[in-house]
């Protein structure tokens, strides 16, 4: 397969994945707003209909259509910013709107390409006691603490590929029962793929890793379907660990300024029961 064609099959995936994040969204979108003039708001399904996006965006009703037909338009940025306001897109909803297209949102850069600068690497150190990780686009782990290690089960199980978040959480048998809410931590798993899959449409590595991840795993398949790019910064996670038992843990994800790609993932017990069995857990 020649390079040509691999970017023209690229190209098509994302086209096609630009219409149905519109059509999804503008069917999900509440018709009942003051935006809309009243005799347009009665109707028998639910969503916004497309002339409806239309007049809000200020486009034509042939133009919507086009979109979601995937017809190869390349909208300017001016018009996805007001499709982006029609159909009430949330932040990260309007990156990937942005990212699919090929245009970045205005204030938004390209980072440098990623990898584990040795500053970022001795900061996950330093972290000690709290339990932190270095993650980068793909969620793959390029830098842990020795607490890290011992929290999350999968870092003692040799591996033929670089250790990765997600295929710990999907794949690994000890995880299965680890996370009290999974389906929560797999949609937040499965919210930042979608994302960095739009925002990185030649990354092979990347494209290969989704298509394992759905050919292997029900319940990936299953939320990749639905096009949630919506990521949880920060939040609580309650842990069943095989060892110390029940965990309540605070995470924060921090981006590096220099290394926007890279997330820096730290964890803090929630409460003194949890901060206990963290301590117990370290000092093994």
């Amino acid at each position: 397969m020649t390079t040509r064609t691999v970017n023209t099959t690229r190209t098509t995936r994302t086209t096609q994945e630009l219409a149905a994040f519109l059509r999804s969204r503008r069917e999900r979108s509440a018709p009942d707003r003051p935006d809309l003039p009243s005799h347009r708001r009665s109707r028998r399904t639910p969503g916004l209909r497309r002339e409806e996006v239309a007049e809000l965006a200020g486009v034509s009703t042939d133009y919507v259509v086009r979109l979601e037909q995937g017809r190869g338009l390349r909208p300017s940025a001016e018009v996805l910013a007001a499709l982006a306001r029609a159909l009430r897109l949330d932040p990260g909803e309007r990156d990937y709107l942005f990212d699919l297209a090929g245009r970045r949102r205005p204030g938004r850069t390209d980072g440098p390409a990623p990898g584990a600068a040795p500053s970022l690497a001795h900061l996950v150190d330093e972290l000690s006691p709290l339990p932190a990780m270095l993650l980068d686009h793909r969620y793959d782990i390029l830098a842990w603490n020795p607490e890290l290690a011992r929290l999350l089960p999968g870092f003692d199980t040799p591996s033929p590929t670089r250790l990765n978040a997600m295929r710990l959480c999907l794949l690994h048998p000890a995880m299965r029962d680890f996370y009290a809410d999974r389906e929560g931590v797999l949609r937040d798993g499965v919210a930042h793929l979608r994302a960095a899959w739009a925002a990185h449409p030649q990354d092979r590595a990347l494209t290969d890793l989704i298509a394992e991840f759905t050919a292997q795993d029900e319940d990936f398949a299953r939320l990749w379907s639905e096009r949630e790019v919506r990521v949880n910064g920060r939040g609580r996670k309650l842990l069943r660990h095989p060892v110390v038992g029940a965990i309540a843990v605070d995470f924060e994800v921090l981006l590096p300024l220099e290394d926007p790609e890279l997330r820096l993932l730290i964890y803090r017990a929630a409460d003194e029961e949890s901060r206990a069995a963290l301590d117990r857990l370290c000092a093994r």
